[in-house]
């Protein structure tokens, strides 16, 4: 590995992150390390584009990022593509998601993140996640005013369970839904994940599979894991993601990605 790869490819919550949403203190270090020896690096998240740019706005003008699960993405602080939903298919869906008992819904737009939820302990969850964000009274207003690129959907309890049952039939040739987190949903074109925009980027810059490293945690991760010859599960992987994983990293929480970033540029 050490010596062929160009491009490090990196999930956020649950891989990069501590359970805190904290980087290591080392990343910079390793990060000027890696620049030196022609090394891109990208975070690639459900997250928006803004909430990502929190983490890295000293170096923004050096790397790509992959936001939105692949429906923004930037590179060098410029755009590269954007993906908008069908407006009519974000009605459907919002209408669908505010049957469900528990479910708070963001409406994600290339200006801001739109939600009508005004629970408090949502709204602390949301803005974690959402650094430019608009509370409204619907947010089918959103829909007047902005690109909706992403649906994202949140339950208290469990995803998976309270919410992937009741919008799987979202999923057609137009339309995915994809578990993005213990608590998330994400609902995008059919062709948007992080792995489409992986091999976007890939093919823009001349970089192969057989030089990317990528790290993930989640359902979202799943594509991009297969762009890359050298693909990390962290510990604290979902199963799927460790099954698909050529590799596995220690947790989040033991900093998993910065061992093997050391192990790379040392």
């Amino acid at each position: 590995m050490k010596g062929k790869i160009k491009l490090v490819v990196s999930d956020m919550d649950g891989t990069l992150l501590n359970d805190q949403h904290e980087l290591h203190p080392d990343f910079f270090y390793l990060y000027e390390k890696l620049k030196v020896q022609n090394i891109l690096f990208v975070p690639a998240s459900g997250r928006q584009y803004y909430s990502i740019l929190h983490y890295f706005e000293p170096i923004k003008n050096e790397i790509a990022i992959i936001a939105e699960n692949g429906s923004y993405v930037t590179y060098k602080d410029e755009v590269l593509f954007t993906d908008e939903l069908d407006q009519q298919k974000v009605r459907d869906i919002i209408l669908a998601i505010r049957k469900i008992s528990g479910a708070n819904i963001v409406v994600c737009g290339a200006k801001h993140a739109y939600v009508e939820s005004k629970e408090e302990n949502f709204r602390q969850i949301f803005a974690q996640f959402y650094y430019q964000n608009q509370l409204v009274e619907d947010v089918l207003t959103a829909l007047q005013d902005d690109r909706i690129i992403k649906i994202a959907v949140h339950h208290p309890i469990n995803a998976e369970e309270y919410l992937y049952p009741a919008l799987a039939n979202f999923n057609h040739e137009q339309l995915k839904v994809v578990v993005s987190g213990p608590y998330w949903i994400d609902i995008m074109n059919v062709k948007t994940n992080k792995g489409n925009a992986l091999q976007n980027l890939q093919k823009k810059l001349g970089i192969k599979p057989e030089e990317t490293l990528v790290f993930g945690d989640y359902l979202n991760d799943l594509e991009m894991l297969q762009n890359a010859t050298y693909s990390y599960a962290m510990d604290n992987a979902h199963p799927l993601v460790k099954a698909q994983a050529k590799y596995t990293a220690k947790s989040n929480n033991d900093y998993g990605v910065i061992e093997i970033l050391r192990q790379l540029v040392d």
